[in-house]
């Protein structure tokens, strides 16, 4: 099957180009805010607990976030990956570090750079209302499946990230590749696993079975499911070109996958044994949540 013939840019005026690639991340951006608001003010999905922010609070924390994916996805794809396959072109020229344009964006580079951002947006709030870093983690890790939807369908477009040889009859021919060999659309095994199924998940998490009543657990499905999606879609999609042999046929998606799936399950683990509250907690109770998140408290308050 031929791959269908894209163009990158959607709009060009001059110098100035839109592509869809930057449309994805702004679509994920916007519509992810837009539905962390709604979950933060549905009163209904943290009865036991309490809201976890206020609408200010959390148009804040957007900022923050939006810094750290981009921050942290071009530093990681850096260090994971140019690094180690093409450490030349950085070392010449350490600016090509800054040029975001040129391309290159890692996931789990941004995921640590969100990480990073979401720990100091709630140490910045110490002095202000406190905020329970894992609640704040469940609540941000419920929405992140949206930006990953888009930003894979903008990886297809693109014609990047492409699987590898396959005689499916749904293979299809990326002009980037070889431009012979049919190859796996992994992009779009990813945009529906990662995104869609993922999302559909966390939404019966969030609004069936009221997990974020309990601390940690909808975070920690976020991150199991991703890791265990990513790591066997890695079976089928290309390795990036000049990274090295991993020992056991391991990619470096893997590698940085798995993890996840391991951190994610004792989030799950810890969230699940944690006491539910009786009431909702008064606000030195959240307080002490927010000072010390990890805390498994024996007293029933959660």
């Amino acid at each position: 099957m031929p791959f269908p013939d894209f163009d990158p840019i959607l709009v060009q005026i001059g110098p100035f180009a839109i592509r869809w690639y930057a449309l994805a991340y702004i679509a994920g951006i916007l519509l992810g805010w837009r539905y962390v608001q709604s979950l933060a003010r549905n009163e209904n999905l943290w009865r036991l607990r309490g809201p976890i922010a206020s609408s200010e609070q959390i148009d804040d924390l957007i900022l923050w976030i939006t810094l750290g994916v981009i921050v942290g996805g071009r530093l990681g794809h850096v260090l994971f990956y140019t690094m180690l396959s093409n450490p030349d072109s950085i070392l010449s020229d350490p600016v090509e570090i800054f040029r975001t344009w040129h391309g290159g964006m890692s996931y789990h580079g941004g995921t640590l750079g969100v990480l990073i951002a979401t720990l100091l947006f709630v140490r910045s709030q110490r002095n202000k209302v406190p905020i329970d870093l894992l609640r704040l983690g469940d609540l941000i890790c419920a929405v992140v499946p949206i930006g990953l939807f888009f930003g894979r369908v903008a990886n297809f477009i693109n014609g990047e990230l492409w699987g590898r040889p396959t005689a499916l009859p749904w293979g299809i021919i990326f002009p980037a590749a070889d431009g012979v060999m049919p190859r796996h659309p992994s992009q779009l095994y990813e945009a529906a696993l990662e995104g869609i199924v993922l999302f559909l998940v966390l939404r019966w998490a969030t609004h069936g079975a009221k997990l974020l009543n309990r601390r940690g657990v909808v975070a920690g499905m976020y991150f199991a499911g991703y890791g265990l999606i990513r790591a066997l879609l890695e079976n089928v999609r290309e390795p990036d070109v000049g990274m090295p042999n991993f020992p056991l046929g391991l990619t470096m998606g893997m590698i940085l996958s798995l993890p996840m799936l391991a951190f994610g399950a004792w989030l799950i683990w810890r969230g699940l044994k944690e006491p539910l509250p009786d009431l909702e907690p008064e606000t030195e109770t959240a307080a002490v949540e927010a000072e010390d998140p990890f805390k498994i408290r024996s007293d029933g308050a959660g």
